[in-house]
């Protein structure tokens, strides 16, 4: 039942999971849930769940999420009396909070003060320092020039670790280890700090071999009541995000464990904070009793699920009652660590092609569930995955009485994680959380590089590949289409299996891409029931049985093995999926094949292709190069960013560029977005021909 001193309406400033995840809890106190949404939210499964839904503008973030003015116009305009702003967007935002209480709208974190002390990370980290706080080593000023950092570098000494003032998440952080690279680092972190924070204020730290990144959860009402909820584990990074996050962590002792809560609620106090929070510390894997305070998060953390499951307490529901005037009713001894929770982030990335961000339609999907699983989640069947936003998909977290039953749980659970349509990093995750050295607790936040080499992805099979050509070349109902299938269709006039009359089928070649190598070419035949595919110099024979349970999805047989392989059609890609992997083939088009063709006659047999294009969706942030220009090979010609990720584009060889791309501009995954005319001995330079400048947006 919904206690009176709550809110009638609360509405979410956010999207995706997170949205999804705060709307579960507002529905189980009684309060109405109001949704906002971007034109390419429009089918979101937040839209869908909340009881109320406004859109708020187009799809870019600057014009709709992070926009207050909208969001305050969605308050009045559904009497929501609150709002949640979940994290990222406008959770941290001093300005937001201000405006909100302008308006007479209680802002569901903590007060202005606390935001502008904890929001920037010098600040904090010299205000900390007063409290009983330990801080890591390095210079932390305000206004400091590329100079000034350069100059005090040696002090700090190397390795060091630049990081921006405001923001988090690691956006703008970069490690050092000598003074040569410096000066072009601090460059890259102020220009990402300023594009994703608005503030390119920098500042240095020493940087901790083998550190191990501890968050400690703190609850703190408006009546001075201050508690800590034990610790999570972040330590498996990537690039400064994580990926794989548990509770409590295998490194601490009791004792150590009571210091740094204690620590962290310190630090809470020193601001007057309310609500929930996290205070972030480094932790050396080589002294554990020692540790170092990073930053405070002033919301809710994406890993939050792991202290829910093993406190028992739902941080959403403390937000609000606290929010709402209530008094904290858990005292530090009430909370106990029960068992071990971890949790898996699932993202919108190729994990083989160096975590590119990807995008498409969500054409097969299946989560887990069962005891000790939860699963939040943005996914629908059929939903659009844009390049606008974040690549988080969903969370996979699982509980069990200890570690080592929570990873073989959560194991289970990715097994069961099943997303067709774009590529997702759940095989990946799978590998990672059963290595020896995680499996063991030999946890760093560098452990993923020096890993990801060692890591054996699984590749299709032959016999994979044959059954994707058959259906790509029209010998089998479309596996997304079955019950589709017309009698018409099935008419040898509509087919693609070289049928002819009175004759012996015809060789079909079909051109296929798989994941990301290099096109090849496999012949498909009809042979009365069968197909006989050769892939190589393997040929399988193959049939088809009923799909199962109703499921549309026909089972193949080859070479009289049932292939256990799920097989889903999205046009010309079939998507493969088994216990987690998944893998797109592609049927390559005529044109594309021709244009190939053509291509590889321009060029001497291995030279690098001059066409330069975007390997992911995303929007053109710097051009470092003017058309005509003479380029040399390796150097930058411009950057493309999507869903927080930058990646540079070089040049392939020296030459003549040709480049009409400006900042801003938007790019499709393969677009051609330079080409570079060879400068050949004695030859005079030429302008190439110009790049189309035709740019498609990203779909809603």
């Amino acid at each position: 039942m919904k206690n009176s001193a709550l809110f009638a309406a609360v509405l979410v400033a956010n999207r995706g999971e997170i949205a999804c995840r705060v709307i579960r809890t507002l529905r189980a106190l009684g309060i109405r849930s109001v949704a906002v949404y971007s034109d390419a939210d429009a089918g979101a499964r937040h839209v869908r769940e909340a009881d109320q839904a406004v859109r708020i503008g187009p799809a870019a973030p600057a014009r709709s999420y992070l926009n207050i003015d909208a969001i305050i116009a969605a308050c009045r305009a559904t009497g929501a009396d609150a709002v949640h702003p979940g994290y990222g967007f406008l959770s941290e935002n001093q300005a937001f909070a201000r405006a909100l209480e302008e308006a007479g709208i209680v802002f569901i974190g903590p007060r202005v003060h606390a935001l502008n002390v904890m929001g920037d990370k010098i600040r904090s980290k010299n205000h900390v320092g007063g409290f009983d706080v330990p801080v890591v080593p390095g210079i932390a000023e305000s206004g400091l020039s590329d100079e000034d950092l350069i100059a005090a570098a040696g002090q700090v000494g190397y390795p060091l670790l630049i990081k921006p003032s405001a923001g988090g998440g690691g956006k703008g952080m970069h490690a050092v280890e000598r003074a040569a690279d410096l000066p072009g680092s601090l460059q890259t972190a102020r220009r990402v700090a300023a594009s994703a924070f608005g503030d390119d204020t920098l500042f240095l730290e020493r940087l901790i071999r083998t550190p191990r990144h501890i968050e400690v959860q703190v609850l703190a009402d408006s009546y001075g009541n201050v508690i800590h909820l034990g610790e999570r584990e972040c330590s498996l990074q990537r690039r400064h995000q994580k990926v794989i996050e548990e509770a409590p962590s295998a490194l601490l002792d009791e004792a150590t464990r009571e210091r740094i809560g204690e620590a962290a609620c310190n630090a809470a106090r020193s601001v007057d904070y309310v609500g929930a929070g996290t205070v972030e510390f480094l932790v050396s894997d080589d002294a554990p009793d020692e540790f170092f305070f990073m930053e405070m998060n002033t919301r809710l953390q994406v890993e939050h699920p792991v202290t829910e499951m093993v406190t028992g307490v739902d941080l959403v529901e403390w937000q609000v009652r606290i929010a709402a005037g209530e008094k904290l009713t858990l005292a530090q001894d009430d909370v106990v660590l029960t068992g071990h929770a971890v949790e898996a982030r699932v993202y919108a990335e190729d994990a083989e092609a160096g975590f590119l961000p990807a995008a498409g339609i969500v054409v097969d999907l299946s989560e887990p569930h069962g005891e000790g699983l939860r699963v939040d989640s943005a996914l629908l069947p059929g939903l659009e995955v844009s390049p606008t936003y974040d690549p988080m998909l969903s969370k996979v977290i699982a509980w069990a009485p200890s570690r080592s039953e929570a990873l073989d749980r959560l194991d289970s659970a990715l097994t069961h994680t099943r997303v067709a349509g774009l590529r997702t990093n759940v095989e990946y995750l799978r590998l990672l959380i059963n290595d020896d050295d995680v499996r063991a607790g030999r946890l760093d936040t560098t452990m993923i590089e020096r890993k990801l080499p060692t890591l054996a992805f699984r590749t299709a099979t032959d016999a994979e590949i044959a059954v994707a050509a058959v259906v790509l070349a029209g010998g089998a109902p479309p596996p997304a289409m079955a019950d589709c299938a017309a009698a018409g269709s099935a008419s040898p006039w509509h087919s693609r299996d070289g049928w002819r009359i009175g004759g012996v089928p015809a060789a079909l070649p079909v051109e296929l891409q798989v994941g990301n190598t290099a096109s090849r070419t496999v012949l498909v035949r009809r042979n009365g029931a069968h197909s006989i595919v050769d892939v190589g110099e393997n040929r399988c024979k193959i049939s088809w049985l009923p799909s199962v349970g109703g499921s549309g999805v026909p089972r193949a047989v080859v070479d009289g093995v049932t292939l256990g392989t799920r097989l889903v059609q999205a046009g010309a890609i079939v998507w493969l999926t088994d216990a987690g992997w998944s893998q797109p083939v592609r049927m390559l088009a005529r044109e594309e094949i021709l244009q190939a063709q053509l291509a590889s006659i321009a060029r001497t047999e291995g030279a690098a292709d001059p066409e330069v294009r975007s390997p992911m969706p995303g929007t053109v942030i710097t051009v470092n190069v003017a058309d005509g220009e003479l380029v040399e090979e390796g150097q930058v010609l411009l950057s493309v960013e999507a869903m927080k990720m930058e990646h540079q584009l070089i040049a392939t060889i020296t030459g003549t560029v040709a480049v009409t791309l400006s900042p801003g501009d938007l790019v499709t995954a393969n677009q051609v977005v330079a080409r570079i005319h060879p400068a050949l001995s004695g030859e005079p330079e030429e302008p190439a021909g110009s790049v189309p400048t035709e740019q498609e947006e990203p779909q809603s």
